[in-house]
């Protein structure tokens, strides 16, 4: 029988994370070693901010940790080490030159996602890592507590003092994320939390969705809430929305996700209620007042018509059908008190949401490895020697704008250099 091949350490998934961990092992002087079953690394990194890649986002740690609302209190080490500074620097010392959108968003100048990937994947060949495509890892080998290597599908096993996961969730499958690394965690010893979609557009069977006279309007700056069964607001969240055939996305939209999926859940699958407040800057009798001037100064003028100063044709349609107006009443025979109703119905218009897209649909997965049995500082397992974890394949999830590939990069870049210096100890050990 041939001989095992051995490396020091072994990643498995070349995206985001996966492409940091190897830069730093192999930096940290560890032979290793990246595998990824697909023909092209990086590819879900390749489509990330519309194919722009949103690298980070321009946030003090403490800051950033508040818009990781999936366990980003676990990142507070990390990202002290390595947050967006030091991300921004990295990139930057790669040659690839950073600019500051809005909401702290750092996009690379040349607004192309391939330089970014073309740089971080020279970086990972010059710091002396082998990397194999199209190798598909079939489950991790270990014994008496810690792992001993890798097996591929074809049934070969390689050894390794050190094995990173960095296979991402069940997210964009097409990008290679298939969660194969659950089953092996669990494998291991390891809790892997309850798997669902997060950043992920909803669905509505809302009258004026399913007729699809609102698909593409897009409502910029506006404020979108999530209540529950009790009428408690769950979240606020502040962007952009944008009407489908389906529901609602954008933005704002998809950060109100996760907060469906969890009251949809605790009430056994029932509507959740989204109310969207059109004038976030302006209190209700503010917009009433401007409302009734706006109608006062052409008082000829169909009350619609008069609309066309504050909104799109298409949502002052569905506004005034919600408040039960009419649209050619005149400013005469303007009821106000049906005009402060109508105000405040723009201050919380209501959409009855039933569900989210599939996980395969969604941005980020929710859920995954249990961070307690996760060590924070190193990304090493606490069950198994010598098993790192990083990225997306861990429950923990963001908000998109930057923040999960800043949680990608982080987690991945401690995964790698603590790895490195495991085998660092365990030779000098040998040596002893």
């Amino acid at each position: 029988m041939a001989s095992r091949e051995k490396f020091d350490v072994i990643i498995i998934g070349g995206g985001p994370s996966g492409l940091m961990a190897a830069a730093a092992a192999g930096k940290g002087g560890a032979k290793t070693l990246l595998l990824d079953k697909g023909s092209k690394l990086g590819r879900k990194l390749g489509i990330s901010g519309g194919g722009r890649c949103n690298v980070t986002n321009n946030k003090e740690p403490q800051e950033m940790i508040r818009y990781i609302p999936g366990n980003g209190k676990f990142l507070y080490s990390a990202l002290s080490e390595f947050g967006s500074r030091e991300i921004i620097a990295f990139f930057e010392s790669l040659g690839i030159a950073l600019k500051e959108e809005d909401r702290g968003r750092m996009f690379p100048v040349s607004d192309k996602a391939k330089s970014v990937v073309d740089a971080l994947v020279a970086t990972v060949r010059d710091s002396g890592v082998t990397i194999r495509i199209n190798e598909k890892a079939a489950g991790l080998l270990h014994k008496d507590g810690r792992i001993t290597g890798v097996k591929l599908s074809d049934g070969r096993e390689l050894g390794a003092r050190a094995v990173i996961v960095a296979t991402g969730g069940k997210s964009v499958p097409h990008t290679g994320s298939t969660g194969d690394a659950y089953p092996w965690a669990e494998d291991a010893g390891h809790t892997v939390t309850e798997l669902y979609p997060t950043e992920v557009p909803l669905t509505s069977a809302e009258p004026f969705i399913r007729s699809r006279s609102l698909q593409g309007l897009s409502l910029r700056g506006i404020v979108l809430s999530v209540w529950n069964a009790k009428g408690k607001r769950l979240t606020e969240q502040e962007g952009d929305m944008i009407f489908t055939h389906l529901g609602l996305s954008g933005p704002a939209a998809l950060r109100c996700s996760q907060f469906v999926v969890k009251e949809r859940k605790k009430t056994g699958g029932g509507d959740v209620l989204l109310t969207a407040d059109l004038y976030p800057d302006r209190t209700a009798d503010e917009l009433y007042g401007e409302l009734l001037r706006l109608a006062e100064a052409e008082p000829r003028k169909a009350f619609k018509n008069v609309l066309t100063a504050l909104m799109q044709d298409r949502m002052i349609d569905l506004s005034l059908e919600l408040a039960g107006m009419n649209p050619l009443v005149t400013f005469d025979n303007l009821n106000r008190a049906a005009l402060l109703d109508y105000a405040r119905l723009l201050k919380a218009l209501p959409v009855r949401i039933n569900g989210t897209l599939s996980i395969e649909e969604a941005f980020v997965t929710g859920g995954g490895v249990h961070l307690k049995e996760i060590n924070p500082k190193t990304m090493e397992s606490k069950l198994i020697r010598g098993l790192y974890f990083c990225g997306e394949v861990l429950d923990l999830h963001g908000y998109t704008g930057g923040y999960n590939i800043s949680a990608a990069f982080t987690t991945g870049r401690h995964a790698g250099a603590s790895a490195a210096l495991q085998v660092q100890e365990e030779r000098s050990g040998d040596a002893r």
